[in-house]
Parts: C-alpha cells; structure tokens; sequence
C-alpha cells in the first residue's frame, strides 16, 4: 500500500497537494495545526478524501512531534506549514519571534531528520519542502520569518550536496514561491482553485527530483534575484518601501495567546493533563500561580517559589507568572486570546462574570473534570496521617 505525508495538509496549497496526491496514493497522512473542513470541499473530491485519509492534530509551535513516530511506512513526504505576518521586527511579539522559528524552520528541520533514513536510501523516496522567495533575497518587515527561510533553503540546499556527495539519488525540493493568493498566509483566504496549478508543478518537479522551484522565476524572480545579487543594498531599500506603500502591514500577532491560573499545589497529573490541553489549544501558554491558597480557602504545603520552579520546569509552559486575584486583571497585564478553566468553574458567579467581562475579547475554554488523582485527595490523605 502506497502511502504518504503532507505536513500542513490541511489548508491552501497543502490541501490542494493532498487533492492532486489522492490519486497516486491508497493512503495520505495529513498533519496540520486545525481539522480539515470537509464540508468545504468540492463534492467530487469529498467522499473519496474521506476514505483515504487520516489526520493528525499538532501546533508545530510546540516542541511536541512524537505523532510522526507512528508514522513510519510513506513514500514521500510533503512539508506546507509555515506562518509569517509584514511587520516590523520591533513590532513583533517575543512569543511570535519564537514561534516564528519554530513552525518555519526548528519543526520542519526535526521532521526532516525522522524520515532522512528514507531520505538518504536506494529506494525512492520524494520529498519537497515549502521555502519562500524571502529565503533567497533580503526582505524588511519580514525579518524573523525571511531569516528562518533563508536558514530552511540553505539547510535544504546543504543536504541535497551530501546526498549527492554520497551517491543517493534522492532529493528535496526546496518550493521557493513570492506572495501566494488561494491561502491562508498573512491572514488571506483558502481558495484550492488558485493553487491546483502550483500544486501539480510541485508535485511534476519533485518527481523529477529537482531540488529548486520558485514559481513565475522567469516572469518574476529571475530579475528580483539577480538585482538583490547585483546591490543587495539598493534592492532591501526599494522591498522596505514596497511593504511600507503595500498596505499589507499587519498589527496583529499571529500567536494565540493562553491564559490559566492556579495553587498547583501538591503537583500531580491532573495538573500536567491540564497544561498539555491547554498547550494543545495555544501557541504561546502563561500560567499564572496563586501566592497562596486563601483565594480558595485552603491551606498550601508547598512554598510559592518551589510552586512556581515547577511550573517553570514543564515543556508545555512558555512563562510563569504571580497571578492576580483575578483573571480579569491577568488579562489587563497579559492581552490573553483563550482563558482556560475545568468544567466545574462554569455556572459560577465568577464566571459567569467573567463571560461577560470577556464577550468579544476572550475565549473560555472549559476543560471536563477527568476522574483521577486531585489535590482534595492528596490533602485528605496528608490531614489523615496527621490526625493519627
């Protein structure tokens, strides 16, 4: 059975790939950070998408890829993920910096290595990764995004020399295109119809083992590159001011925010359950920790600091703050998108506050109790032993 991997196959150019790859394949993996919409399919394409593939869920911001582990027997694989927003590196959130090389070059390297085995082997195996035309020349209010490409194609052209150097006849396809209309990039829309015609170059030239694509070169790109290669000065002054008069500068971070809060006391797998989930519905997770248990009426057996120490030592947590009182003030301090909280906060004077004080502003998201270990317990337990 002939199977394969799209990476950010979920939407724009990655779901059309998926559409043209149905046919040469029995099974595809799509991997991507939210579920393909279905019912937004064309018809023809809908019923036989269902039947022959399987998605997987992953924020390639996090450091989390253990899902490619299970996803061992494919013949080629395809990498699309990737974000960027023009804006000024000034303007640029830290949390955005970080998933910035995360999602468009830490990710797609590491992905990369589980599968270069396959990579790098007599039998065929097709690869092609999505780069961009800031990778190869300099592009202002694109800084952080244009450098992570540029480290991606250079990687990408690094690896197809070895391969060769080696004798294998492999190779990965570095897909180099400008501004791409049909996606969701830089906040456009999905429109498959305006990327079926790159998607079936992409697939043509990585069949044919090519190792470099950027599409409309000779109409386009060959000249912008040979005049960054002529003065890349005078070529990074006139992109600076195309963005500038462009109109497509962007104040808005593209990272979703997370906020929850707690005692975290007497630390257990209920709490690390609730901050994988919370990490899973974010790019960028905060955790705020109560000084003490008195918001809650209860005592706490574990100072603040080695509270927070913990909290701190978690893969899922990106920072650890002293949380206020309430998470509405956390929200005046932190701009938060999705606030999160167990199930059985939901229908109390609290929150129902908080709905209303976060209507239009915040998600809340309410986690269902899951039955295991809990503090109550654990503190049940400890107050026993002391009565004995």
């Amino acid at each position: 059975m002939k199977k394969a991997l799209i990476v950010g196959g979920n939407s724009g150019i990655g779901l059309s790939i998926c559409k043209n790859m149905l046919s040469r394949y029995d099974h595809l993996y799509i991997v991507g950070k939210e579920e393909v919409c279905v019912q937004a399919l064309p018809d023809n394409f809908r019923r036989e998408f269902e039947e022959k593939t399987s998605f997987y869920k992953v924020n390639f911001a996090n450091d989390d890829l253990s899902v490619f582990d299970g996803i061992t027997d494919i013949e080629a694989l395809v990498i699309t993920a990737g974000f960027g927003r023009v804006s000024l590196f000034e303007d640029l959130t830290e949390a955005e910096i970080k998933n910035l090389m995360n999602v468009n070059f830490n990710s797609i390297v590491r992905i990369i290595k589980k599968y270069y085995h396959r990579i790098k082997s007599d039998r065929p195996f097709y690869t092609a990764v999505m780069g961009s035309v800031a990778g190869h020349v300099s592009s202002p209010y694109f800084s952080v995004y244009g450098a992570a490409k540029a480290g991606l194609c250079r990687f990408i052209e690094n690896i197809n020399i070895e391969l060769k150097a080696a004798g294998y006849q492999n190779r990965i396809l570095d897909v180099s295109p400008g501004a791409l209309k049909g996606t969701a990039f830089n906040g456009g829309e999905n429109d498959l119809s305006l990327v079926d015609d790159l998607a079936c170059r992409l697939i043509k030239k990585m069949y044919a083992r090519e190792t470099l694509y950027i599409p409309q070169y000779d109409e386009v790109y060959k000249h912008v590159i040979e005049r960054y290669q002529t003065d890349p000065e005078g070529f990074g002054d006139d992109s600076y001011r195309y963005k500038k008069e462009s109109g497509r500068i962007s104040n808005k971070p593209q990272v979703v925010v997370g906020y929850l809060s707690g005692t975290f006391d007497l630390f257990h797998i209920g709490h690390l359950n609730l901050l994988r989930r919370a990490k899973e519905q974010c790019d960028h997770l905060i955790v705020g920790v109560h000084n003490s248990g008195a918001w809650k009426g209860k005592e706490t057996f574990i100072p603040f600091e080695e509270r927070c120490e913990i909290i701190k030592s978690i893969r899922f947590v990106d920072k650890v703050v002293e949380s206020p009182d309430e998470d509405s003030d956390a929200w005046n301090i932190y701009h938060f998108d999705k606030l999160f909280v167990g199930s059985d906060y939901k229908g109390t004077e609290r929150f129902k506050r908080y709905e209303e004080i976060f209507k239009d502003k915040v998600e809340i998201v309410y986690f269902p109790y899951t039955k295991g270990t809990s503090s109550t317990q654990l503190r049940d337990i400890i107050a026993e032993k002391k009565c004995k």
